[in-house]
């Protein structure tokens, strides 16, 4: 185990994170899905397909998603804890589901779609905290929090679709979820150590998730510079190319100490 000390101040750390950003976010008002949101710099029908290029941009998710489950059930060559097998297949299953719901959503983009493209980022969110934690804290703990998060995450989903159709819209919960989860696994791979001799595959997905949203915030800007690709669409890729790292990562590995029970 890690010394007390260390892990002390990484349990503070953690516990400041959860109520510093549940008591800044729910201080705000309530904050509903602007329609400008389902409005695409790049709106191109290309073979009949509307927004051809942000649907096409989900196919990387297919890919990684399908190549993750293949090299963790069929080829075996991850570097995973068999005991915890169960949020891997969720975390890679999720990034597969991402490509059709958010397809789905680009197709028609509105709330109603787009509640399909959320749920799946909720649970694939929610499946690498669990793995985090199990990997960096107690694979007990990740062990007992694994359905109670991805739960949390798809009610957050479902809450703020709620909201939406009773006229107020209410996204906080969904945000909070997103937030959460990018902070605290900063907060634990900078304070707790991994049961593998790197933890460099999750700082790439950071990474990636934090480029996305710079990405995701000028789509219309990278589109006009660019003058062929848009910042969703580029959003898509940037965010599968940090799974596609990660499961590098989860490949070369090595497993460094023993594992908690």
């Amino acid at each position: 185990m890690n010394n007390f000390k260390n892990n002390r101040i990484g349990y503070t750390l953690i516990t400041i994170t959860l109520l510093a950003s549940v008591i800044t976010i729910f201080s705000l008002p309530p904050i509903a899905q602007i329609t400008s949101y389902h409005t695409f710099s790049d709106q191109r029908t290309i073979l009949n397909i509307s927004n051809f290029y942000n649907v096409l941009s989900n196919l990387p998710f297919l890919i990684v998603g399908l190549y993750g489950l293949y090299s963790l059930l069929i080829s075996r060559k991850l570097y995973c804890a068999d005991e915890f097998k169960i949020a891997y297949i969720l975390f890679f299953t999720g990034v597969t589901l991402v490509s059709a719901g958010s397809v789905y959503y680009h197709l028609m983009p509105d709330n109603q779609t787009l509640i399909w493209d959320r749920i799946p980022i909720a649970i694939t969110i929610m499946a690498l905290l669990s793995i985090v934690i199990s990997e960096f804290i107690s694979l007990r703990i990740a062990r007992w929090l694994l359905f109670p998060l991805i739960i949390t995450g798809i009610l957050s989903v479902y809450y703020w679709q709620l909201s939406e159709s009773s006229g107020t819209g209410d996204l906080r919960a969904y945000i909070l979820v997103q937030a959460l989860a990018a902070l605290l696994t900063t907060v634990i791979i900078l304070n707790f150590k991994s049961k593998y001799t790197s933890s460099m595959g999750y700082w790439w997905v950071l990474i990636s998730y934090a480029l996305s949203k710079f990405l995701e915030y000028f789509d219309e800007e990278i589109h006009l510079f660019t003058g062929f690709i848009s910042g969703h669409s580029l959003k898509h890729i940037i965010i599968a190319a940090g799974v596609y790292l990660l499961i590098v990562y989860y490949k070369n590995r090595q497993y460094k100490q023993q594992s908690e029970n």
